[in-house]
């Protein structure tokens, strides 16, 4: 098929190929629709086969007079029409009982139809041009982001449909609030720009509600009232993941979630995307939730490429159209959303030997809290059945009787690289699993500062859980000297425990800060508080806007 591109001027034949039960794109002021005579059940038929939209999400009849309203549905109640007179034509859909000349592919067999009334002129144009009312989701291939533009449009429908009316983008950028009256009470089940706020106005604070749905989806079995409640949608090809929390905690979950991570993107407030380390996209000022409804759909849509592999954005608090913007996250996360953490995490790594230790020990009497990373997996050795149970599964000569020998396992990993490598893949997801859940720990009981000390910090992955990185090392004699007397061994065995480990440049390289130990005690602790000020500073002056941080 052939899409003929309109422009303005041609309404009236875009008008026609509707009327003849045709499918045109068009711009409105939420997003772009993709309208079909809503009166003809082949045509609105032919809607969900050119989104490959699943037949039971019911579809928008738009409307450009209020004498449609009538001619569509019955038994209008009378607060309906007081909303309508508010906020139509405008970014507002209803649901209401149908009259039978709505056919039942519509509604997908609901005894409501979701009326609006745009207040696009194009779309009003259009509609009246073809005489009937038109029902139109958005243009989009199903599930994926909405189109704001249209250049999403073409990208997404070219081919499949007749034609594509050329407009400029959409004002507001998310779909239309979706409302149904029920037990006398104003119920969203789909936010928009018209907010419970708004609504209020109307009717009363009292009398709206927002369903269920809005914040966690439906389940298989229920059928949907309104667009966009039950399926994945809004969503790029890469899986999202919603991060909640105030802007600076934000920032700084979204900067872990990313460190290291080949292919992640993110989209986050204009404040701190400068910070991020990974390609960023802004999408306005913390708390101006009308730019982010306007640039969410496109930010998606720019990131929905094969080099990007994940996604972490910043999703608002539910306050106005804040509600709109985290609804649609959700849904393109598939409701995958964290709260974003206020426990500062400081890495601690370094070479054996380098007095690592000690800088931990002065950091736990400046007040924070350490996760001895070695002892942690030491614990699980000795009772995480998951662990355990994967252990057992992949080095089965290491158990006797159903219990872990710790020599013999050592014996079997450490023959050859190879099973090393194979040990580690095992025990570093469940590590990082049990390090999650001790930092929830630590962020219930208000705790704001943690060291994860980690000689393996980075093989491991678990850097990621960290605000920044700290490498502590020290020249070979004075790391031999520290090693022979720390564990009793010879000069001979301690060196080559030094040279069977990273060398410095691997922790410079991959640390945001570094301490050098001469060998002196006092001077090391003096470094580990010097480091300590200067990362605490520098993350006051970025969260206040004053300066960077390395």
């Amino acid at each position: 098929m052939k899409t003929v591109i309109y422009s303005i001027e041609d309404v009236e034949q875009a008008g026609a190929v509707i009327r003849a039960g045709g499918l045109v794109a068009f711009p409105t002021e939420t997003v772009y629709g993709l309208g079909a005579n809503a009166l003809d059940a082949d045509a609105a038929r032919r809607i969900f086969e050119a989104k490959g939209r699943p037949q039971d999400n019911p579809l928008i009849a738009h409307i450009a007079d209020f004498s449609m309203l009538d001619a569509l549905c019955h038994d209008i109640p009378d607060v309906a029409r007081r909303i309508a007179a508010r906020f139509w034509p405008g970014p507002l859909t209803m649901a209401l009982p149908k009259r039978e000349i709505v056919p039942d592919t519509v509604t997908a067999g609901l005894p409501t139809v979701g009326i609006r009334y745009p207040s696009h002129p194009v779309a009003q144009a259009l509609i009246r041009a073809a005489g009937v009312p038109i029902a139109a989701p958005s243009a989009n291939r199903s599930g994926k982001p909405s189109p704001t533009t249209f250049a999403h449009v073409l990208a997404d429908m070219d081919g499949r449909i007749d034609g594509i009316i050329r407009g400029g983008d959409a004002e507001v950028g998310v779909e239309s609030t979706f409302i149904e009256f029920a037990e006398g009470k104003v119920r969203i089940l789909r936010p928009g720009y018209i907010t419970p706020e708004d609504l209020a106005e109307v009717v009363g604070a009292e009398n709206v509600e927002i369903d269920g749905a809005v914040l966690k989806g439906l389940s298989e079995n229920e059928h949907p009232r309104s667009p966009g409640m039950k399926y994945r949608h809004y969503a790029p090809s890469a899986p999202v993941v919603a991060v909640l929390g105030n802007n600076w905690d934000c920032a700084r979950e979204i900067r872990r979630g990313v460190r290291g991570q080949v292919g992640a993107a993110a989209i986050l407030c204009d404040e701190y995307a400068d910070w991020i380390p990974c390609e960023t996209l802004r999408v306005g000022r913390y708390g101006d939730y009308a730019a982010q409804a306007h640039r969410l759909f496109d930010a998606l849509r720019e990131l929905d490429r094969p080099d990007v592999r994940m996604i972490y954005a910043q999703c608002p608090d539910d306050r106005g159209v804040g509600l709109a913007v985290a609804n649609r996250l959700k849904r393109a996360a598939g409701f995958h959303v964290i709260h974003a953490r206020q426990l500062f995490v400081l890495g601690l790594t370094g070479s054996t030997g380098a007095g690592k230790g000690l800088v931990s020990q002065t950091l736990a009497r400046i007040g924070a809290e350490i996760i001895d990373c070695d002892a942690v997996y030491h614990e699980m050795l000795r009772n995480d059945p998951a662990l355990l149970a994967n252990l057992c599964l992949e080095f089965p000569d290491a158990f006797s009787g159903g219990t872990l020998d710790r020599k013999a396992l050592g014996r079997l990993a450490f023959q050859n690289e190879k099973e090393l490598r194979r040990l580690n893949d095992i025990t570093h997801p469940h590590i990082r699993r049990r390090i999650t859940e001790i930092l929830d720990k630590l962020e219930k009981r208000g705790i704001r500062f943690a060291v994860l000390d980690a000689p393996t910090l980075f093989e491991s992955g678990a850097d990621r859980f960290c605000d920044v990185t700290l490498g502590v090392t020290a020249d070979p004699d004075v790391r031999a000297a520290r090693i022979m007397e720390r564990d009793g061994l010879d000069e001979e065995y301690a060196r080559l425990r030094i040279s069977a480990g990273k060398p410095d440049e691997y922790f410079k390289n991959q640390c945001d800060y570094m301490i050098t130990n001469d060998g002196a005690p006092e001077a090391l602790e003096q470094a580990a508080r010097n480091i300590y000020q200067k990362i605490i500073y520098q993350q006051e002056d970025r969260k206040h806007g004053t300066s960077g941080i390395a």
